[in-house]
């Protein structure tokens, strides 16, 4: 009985082997973007390349900053990340362009709020 269990067991593990090695995850293979996909404002063309040479520009599109909050991400990136300074005319632009195009949200009315509390 060995004998016959012995050579299917042995098939087995080769065959779910097999599957695993083929079934390896695929690579990750980020999505093309393009300034048209975003929010229209003068500035936006110079924003997003500016952004992208970093990371996607949907990250940016989702933040909502008021200007002094977009200032301090400016110069974290800057002093963190090794981000090139963006000085005069050039940091004005990206400034004016991502305080225009997403600007601070509002909280909900009340702020936030527990889903299980009982109100």
């Amino acid at each position: 009985m060995l004998r016959v269990i012995s050579p299917i067991l042995g098939a087995a593990f080769l065959a779910a082997f097999a599957a695993s090695v083929v079934a390896q995850p695929k690579t990750f293979t980020p999505r093309d973007e393009s300034p048209e996909e975003f929010a229209a404002a003068p500035g936006r063309e110079e924003t997003f390349y500016t952004c992208t040479a970093c990371h996607n520009f949907k990250l940016v599109a989702q933040q909502g900053m008021n200007r002094r909050q977009w200032e301090e991400i400016l110069t974290l990136m800057n002093e963190k990340h090794g981000m090139p300074a963006l000085e005069g005319k050039d940091r004005e632009t990206i400034l004016g362009y991502l305080e225009a195009a997403y600007p601070q949200t509002a909280p909900a009315a009340g702020g936030w709020q527990n889903p299980f509390s009982n109100r």
